[in-house]
Order: C-alpha cells, then sequence, then structure tokens
C-alpha cells in the first residue's frame, strides 16, 4: 500500500490507531503505540546499534516526538522480551516521565531495572506471566508464551472496543527449546477463533525458506570445539542469550573446565538469570576472570560480549591486544552469535585480527555455532493459517523482510490491500474489522553520543565522514576592517589531506586576489568573505587534489 505523506487528522471515536515509532526498514529500535479514547498504550521501546556511516554514535533511540506532548496519556509500556532492541531505549522515556508503568516478565523487567538502575531511575513495574489477563486503561492486554533466543519472551493480544490486535514481539517456533517453553499455538488458534483484526508479526527470518533449526541443535557443537580445544577457548554471544550461554557452561563442564564471563553486561544479564533460576550453573564451574587467569590454558572458557564487532566490547579490544586477555595460536574463539546487518564490516575485521594473532576462529560460516531466535517463512505461514487475521502489518525488519512476509499473508488468502507495508512514523487506524492508513510521522533518527542525546543531526555526522575520509583544511586570513585590504594570510594547515602544507603555495594567490575583488566590490561582511574563501580554496583542492575536505575558513577583522 502506499504511504500518504501527511499527518493524521485526529482520531476518530471508537478507532485503535497504531502507530510504529522503531523496527520497520531496520533491525532495531523496536517500539509500537497504540491509541484509543484518548490514552497510549506502547510495546517495546528499543536501540538500534550504529552503523559505520554514523561515526562516534552510541546508540539510536525511537523518535519519541509524536508522543512527546503526550505522556500523561500513556498508561503503560508493554516490553515483550529483554534484548537491547526491545527495551535498551526504555531510560530515555523515563527520563521525560518516570512514573510511566512497565509490564512484563519476570526476566525482562529484572533486566530492565539493572539497566535503569545505572540511569538512577526506579521504575512502576508489573510483572505477568503467559496466559495473564490485565485491564490497562482502556485495553484489555493477554499475554502468550512464545519462544524465542532469550527466556521469558512474550507477545500481546490488545482488545479494545475498535476490534483486537496481536503484537507477537519476537518469536519462533523451536519445538524442543532448552527450557521447555514453547511458543503457545493452542492460544493462537484461541485468538484466531475470536478473531484477529491487527497482526504486528516479526519480519527478521520471513525471507528463509523453511523452518529455523531448534537451539538443541547447537549444543553438540559446542561440545566437539570445546572438547577439541588445546588451549584457551572464547565463546563471543549476545549479553542477554541466556539458553546459549547455557549450552556453553554445559560443554565446559562436561569437559573439566570452568567458566569466566566478560563484559559488564554479560556479568550483570548472566547473574540476574542465575539468580532467577533461568540459569542453571553447576558448583564451582564459574570462577571470575582475574583468577581464572591462573588455571591451565586447556581449564578455562572465558564468555565474553562483542560478536557484533564493537569497537569497545571485549573481543574487539582482544583482537586489538587491548584486553589483560591476548588471544594467541592453540586458543580457540568461538562467535556463537548471527551477523546483525550492517555489522558484517566490523565483524570480519575481529575475525581477521584474531586470526592473524594465530586464534582458530569457529563461527557461523564455518560451524553451526548459532541459530536465529526469529520465525523463518515456513513457521509464519503456520501463523497465518491459524490466526487467519484480517490485517497484517508486518513489524521487525528491514524493507526486505516485511515485503517477504506480506507475500507469506498473501499466499494464505488474505488480500493484498489488507497487508499493510509502513515505515516508522506510519498511522493506521482500526475499526470494525479494517485497517486503513490514515497517515505519515516524519519520523527522524535521535543519536546518542556520549552524554548528548538528539542534539548530534545527520549534518554532523555528515561532517565526520568528510573529515574522517577527505581531510580538513583550515584557512587564517586577516583583513583590514575598513577597506577590506589583507593585512595577514592566507595562512593554510591541513591535516589527514596527505600532501605537505607546502602544496596549497599555489591557492594561496588565488585567495589574494578573490578578496581583492570582494574588497574592490565593497563587500565588508564577515560571513560573505568567509565563504569567498571557502569557495576559492574548495573548487582548487577538488581540481588539483581530487579530494572533498572539510574547508574552514577564518576571516579576522583588524
Amino acid at each position: 500500500m502506499s504511504i500518504p505523506i501527511a499527518a493524521p487528522e485526529p482520531l476518530a471515536q471508537g478507532t485503535l490507531r497504531v502507530t510504529p515509532l522503531g523496527g520497520l526498514g531496520e533491525v532495531g529500535r523496536n517500539m509500537t503505540t497504540f491509541e484509543y479514547g484518548g490514552k497510549i498504550l506502547i510495546v517495546d521501546c528499543g536501540v538500534l546499534f550504529p552503523e559505520e556511516h554514523q561515526p562516534g554514535v552510541d546508540l539510536i533511540l525511537p523518535d519519541f516526538e509524536p508522543i512527546k506532548h503526550r505522556l500523561d496519556d500513556i498508561v503503560g509500556v508493554v516490553l515483550t522480551h529483554g534484548h537491547e532492541d526491545h527495551i535498551g531505549a526504555v531510560p530515555y522515556l523515563l527520563r521525560l516521565k518516570q512514573d510511566i508503568p512497565l509490564i512484563g516478565s519476570g526476566l525482562t523487567l529484572a533486566l530492565v531495572e539493572a539497566k535503569l538502575k545505572e540511569h538512577r531511575i526506579k521504575p512502576y513495574t508489573l510483572t505477568v506471566t503467559e496466559g495473564q489477563q490485565e485491564s490497562v486503561g482502556p485495553f484489555d492486554l493477554e499475554f502468550i508464551a512464545v519462544n524465542h533466543s532469550i527466556p521469558d519472551a512474550l507477545a500481546v493480544a490488545i482488545r479494545t472496543p475498535a476490534g483486537l490486535a496481536l503484537a507477537t514481539g519476537d518469536f519462533k517456533m523451536d519445538q524442543l527449546p532448552l527450557d521447555g517453553r514453547i511458543t503457545d499455538l493452542r492460544a493462537f488458534a484461541r485468538l484466531g477463533e475470536e478473531g484477529v483484526d491487527l497482526f504486528l508479526v516479526d519480519s527478521t527470518n520471513a525471507d528463509v525458506p523453511g523452518f529455523t533449526p531448534t537451539e538443541r541443535s547447537i549444543g553438540p557443537v559446542l561440545d566437539q570445539v570445546i572438547g577439541k580445544a588445546p588451549r584457551r577457548v572464547i565463546v563471543a554471544s549476545f549479553s542477554s542469550h541466556v539458553h546459549r550461554v547455557q549450552q556453553v557452561i554445559d560443554a565446559a563442564h562436561a569437559h573439566g573446565r570452568r567458566v569466566a564471563f566478560l563484559g559488564r553486561s554479560m556479568v550483570r544479564n548472566m547473574t540476574i538469570a542465575e539468580q532467577l533460576g533461568y540459569l542453571h550453573v553447576p558448583e564451582n564451574v564459574l570462577i571470575d576472570y582475574k583468577k581464572a587467569r591462573d588455571l591451565p590454558d586447556d581449564r578455562i572458557v572465558y564468555m565474553s560480549t562483542g560478536s557484533q564487532g564493537e569497537p569497545m566490547a571485549v573481543l574487539s579490544r582482544m583482537a586489538n591486544l587491548d584486553h589483560a586477555i591476548e588471544p594467541g595460536p592453540g586458543d580457540t574463539v568461538i562467535l556463537a552469535s548471527s551477523l546483525i546487518p550492517g555489522n558484517e564490516n566490523a565483524v570480519y575485521r575481529v575475525i581477521d585480527g584474531l586470526t592473524k594473532l594465530g586464534a582458530n576462529v569457529v563461527h557461523k560460516a564455518n560451524a553451526r555455532v548459532h541459530v536465529s531466535g526469529h520465525a523463518a517463512a515456513g513457521e509464519l505461514l503456520y501463523c497465518y493459517n491459524i490466526l487467519k487475521p484480517k490485517n497484517v502489518l508486518p513489524v521487525h525488519g528491514e524493507y526486505r523482510h516485511l515485503m517477504a512476509n506480506a507475500r507469506l499473508a498473501q499466499d494464505t488468502g488474505i488480500a493484498e490491500e489488507n497487508t499493510i507495508i509502513g515505515s516508522n512514523g506510519t498511522v493506521v487506524d482500526l475499526k470494525d474489522g479494517k485497517a486503513t492508513v490514515a497517515g505519515q510521522h516524519d519520523i527522524g533518527f535521535v543519536y546518542v553520543d556520549g552524554s548528548t542525546v538528539g542534539e548530534i543531526t545527520d549534518a554532523d555526522l555528515k561532517d565526520r565522514r568528510i573529515l574522517g575520509e577527505e581531510g580538513f583544511v583550515s584557512v587564517i586570513v586577516v583583513v583590514d576592517s575598513a577597506t577590506g585590504r589583507i593585512i595577514s594570510g592566507p595562512e593554510i594547515h591541513a591535516r589527514g589531506v596527505a600532501e605537505d602544507d607546502s602544496v596549497f603555495d599555489d591557492v594561496a594567490p588565488k585567495i589574494v586576489a578573490a578578496l581583492k575583488e570582494a574588497a574592490g566590490n565593497g563587500v565588508r561582511d564577515n560571513h560573505a568573505l568567509s565563504q569567498i574563501v571557502r569557495r576559492t580554496i574548495g573548487r582548487w583542492v577538488n581540481q588539483k587534489l581530487r579530494r572533498r575536505p572539510m574547508i574552514v575558513p577564518l576571516v579576522i577583522e583588524a
């Protein structure tokens, strides 16, 4: 469906308005608002991790702009599971209003509360379990067990007089999960009988045919790799992947090795998971990493963060020999995770760096050390046939994933006009079983850069890229404020341009001539003179050096 680029009309009575503020056209910053009767329910509030073309950025948040002026109308935030792309932006939302209630499963809320503690925020929370029903404002919520790559994930059915919406969160249909907790298809079937008016469904693996392999299939591979490793083993995974960590611990224990957690988030999350009973650790298996260095090399497994090549994460620092643990010949490094789109180059740099140090690097391309946490096409087809939804809004994925998901829905008999391919900010209104696109908010990227939130713009990032790729040229000129005559300069300095500053001797007379002409025409404005300098040297650098550096002219009046 085509999306009208227009602000939506005021919400009509008896209508449910659904607006994704993140997670469409990208893998991350998942967040969707549901509005009915003047009240707003939010499902998920996650972050997106920056790519190489966003230098210096720490995190990317959903754009809260459409709800900033309506914080008092928010009745709660439902968190489907504890991954960063679904909970990571919660602290930034609660900075705007700290008493917004958070609703989720035990593990999910424990992970969020630990994160909020670092931001000195104590949240209002409501812990729910599968099968539980809660009324929050005008929304009647039912929580349904779904299987994912983290325990305690929930889908949420949202009932209003306008209709029933079902948001899956991230899910798959692992029939042999480690914790025995499968996606509750009986509940899906019951909702299908009731009638699902709008289905918001995970699209991440919609373009992958067949079925996602079971998590248990990784266990024997990890056991074999760890069993054969001659020296130290370093396993990198997401810091919240409890099932993956459990299998590493089991394999290490089976081969007489102890396990040390590396990385603040890994230590924090696994401590929480063990305390709540989601992670089962045999006695005397865990060891502090400082003490672990005293063990024989063939008796230790390090469980670390950094599987996505993040520059400051443990594995990247190891590859750069910037960590107390330095991988070397005979060590085995296992990357037990997927590649998030956009991170491929960073991950392969880490793999190359570890290989150069002599380590044996085992990853998804050469061994089954990862399976996805998302439903593939075969599983999604089952969902569509069980639920028979009237309308579908694919979410959680890049554009190709959304399109693939919509095609699957249409293959099962859902009309094309009832499958909505939206983008962040698309406004969908639901009434009497019919979903229509009601408008489009202008949604942008909100960058977290150090301690600043939302201050960095795309123009700033463009400047950073230019600085990194093309270099920097400064030009200082002192002019007489009365006559415009040059008193001193131009003094030209360059950084990152590769040539000696003397190369600019040829352009200095051109700058002098341009300023002299401007003075003769009566130009005295400092900004206008600076732009003349910028254009003159910019044109010359482009023609002679084939570069487009950042040019900073400084015209000083005397």
